[in-house]
């Protein structure tokens, strides 16, 4: 039992809020019934039921039916609540076992009323629970106006069944309003309760749906931007890669020119989708920071920005602090139940620390790809990996894991470079100049999209430029340029093809092929 209870508190747990509104909502409704059975229908059996052989027996046969009224009613819960949210329709045939029970309650309670067995509190009070466990329900059915109907024909229906069976002058008079008092109450209770989650329900779609907007919205600026950088220059590589090939059918030295001029144009664009790609992947810690807090607090969880501003730290430092606010809000909002969270960013003169605390942290262990409490100390997902190798690239590092009490932390450390004694201050852990790299493309390659980049552009530049360029300038020598056309096609080569990697690949093809045909 222990146990059982133990996974249901766990089950709690790890419910949202909005999850738990619904189900506290739907667990009252389901105890309500039962509730007015035992004040209303069980008290009146000791104290206003006449001790006698028949009248025990009708009170008895009157408690059972309510009971099982109480049943039905339970099981019609979620099926109402689905009908009311518009999540799905609500069978007729469910309410026909209800109604058989509530004629069936009021014969016997007329019946104990025309054996004289039941004093008259006991009998309103009784009259007063009979229809509730089928209003329960049918509140949630049909609109107020003809729930009201209902209501009144209901009573109307008591009241006469009650003055058929001999009740008469006071007592018959307050079950008319002891009966409306029943199903007034229940709409009261229910219908604004369950009215409120529907609110709710449609808030946090609205919620959802606006975040898909906002990601459908961030694809299309990306989808734009990409178009903007590649529309212009992929059209005009293709006028002139065919302008080059009708200049070669015809034995025109210009091809190489053209040719040379894609190349050129393919570089920039290459560095250019780079750098939108660069934009687009960066993180600005001011603008987390700012962002964390705001979707915290929309959240209900109390969140306060603490320490430094950190607009003095280099761009790859706010960058990699920047990824680490974002991992950490978006893990306090899908783990744990939290209500406060401390974010404090302090920066030294040797490293900058970032630190995220939060409570209402999980104890249980989680597998998914986040580093939030529900990992504990030595979790490992995916999202903690991606930080410390962030982090890694500037000598800093990772820590997360429970502090006691329900709360987690994660801290992140990147160590600062000390200020050059000659005024100047070092380079940036992990960004500084590399020993022996050359400038230009290389370079470029490097920053936007690592060594793979590199090595991919140095590559297509040799096989590009080197072997095109050589081809040219043999056919030019060969269809009788001569030396002087060689040397006008190399010095435009070199001309064109600018600084850095690309442009000494380039070069080196060209001499190459001028050497080459000389000899």
């Amino acid at each position: 039992m222990l146990t059982r209870v133990r996974g249901w508190r766990r089950g709690w747990q790890e419910r949202s809020k909005l999850d738990r509104i619904d189900l506290y909502s739907r667990l009252t409704v389901s105890a309500m019934p039962w509730l007015f059975t035992l004040s209303w229908q069980l008290a009146p059996m000791k104290a206003d039921i006449r001790h006698a052989p028949l009248p025990l027996a009708l009170g008895s046969a009157l408690f059972v039916v309510c009971l099982a009224q109480c049943v039905l009613s339970n099981r019609n819960v979620r099926p109402s609540y689905d009908h009311y949210l518009g999540t799905s329709v609500f069978p007729p045939r469910r309410m026909v076992a209800p109604l058989i029970l509530l004629m069936l309650g009021l014969g016997l309670l007329a019946t104990l009323a025309a054996v004289d067995g039941i004093e008259p509190a006991g009998l309103l009070m009784m009259a007063m629970n009979a229809p509730i466990a089928l209003v329960m329900t049918q509140v949630l059915l049909v609109p107020v106006r003809t729930f009201l109907i209902q209501s009144l024909v209901l009573v109307t229906l008591t009241t006469g069944v009650l003055a058929a069976a001999g009740v008469r002058g006071g007592t018959l008079a307050g079950v008319m309003p002891a009966t409306l008092f029943g199903c007034l109450l229940v709409l009261i209770s229910v219908r604004p309760s369950v009215w409120s989650l529907s609110v709710t329900w449609q808030a946090e779609e609205a919620r959802e749906m606006q975040a898909r907007l906002a990601v459908a919205e961030e694809r299309l600026r990306f989808g734009r931007d990409m178009h903007d950088v590649l529309g212009r220059n992929l059209a005009v590589i293709a006028l002139k890669s065919e302008l080059a090939v009708e200049l070669a059918q015809r034995g025109r030295p210009q091809a190489v020119d053209q040719m040379v001029e894609v190349q050129r144009i393919a570089r920039a664009s290459q560095q250019e989708v780079r750098d939108v790609v660069r934009g687009y992947r960066e993180a600005d810690l001011s603008t987390e920071l700012a962002g964390a807090k705001g979707v915290l607090r929309a959240a209900g969880i109390e969140c306060a920005v603490l320490g430094d501003s950190g607009a003095e730290l280099a761009a790859p430092v706010q960058a990699a602090l920047g990824w680490v606010v974002r991992e950490a809000a978006t893990n306090v909002l899908r783990h744990g139940d939290p209500r406060r969270c401390t974010i404090r960013l302090t920066a030294s003169a040797d490293e900058v620390v970032l630190n995220v605390e939060n409570d209402g942290a999980s104890t249980t262990p989680a597998t998914g790809d986040s580093c939030s409490g529900e990992h504990g100390s030595g979790g490992s997902g995916s999202g903690l990996t991606g930080l410390r190798e962030r982090l890694g690239a500037l000598d800093g590092s990772l820590d997360a894991g429970t502090a006691g009490n329900g709360l987690f932390r994660l801290t992140a450390r990147i160590p600062l470079p000390r200020p050059d004694p000659r005024g100047k201050s070092g380079d940036v852990p992990g960004t500084g100049p590399v020993p022996g790299a050359r400038s230009g493309a290389g370079a470029k390659a490097r920053d936007g999209a690592g060594a793979d980049d590199l090595d991919g552009a140095g590559a297509k530049v040799r096989d590009g430029a080197g072997a095109d360029d050589r081809d040219g300038a043999r056919a030019q020598a060969r269809d009788g340029a001569g030396a002087e056309a060689l040397d006008r096609a190399g010095a435009k080569d070199l001309d064109r093809a600018g600084a850095g990697d690309s442009g000494d690949v380039s070069r080196t093809g060209i001499r190459t092929a001028l050497l080459e045909e000389r000899r």
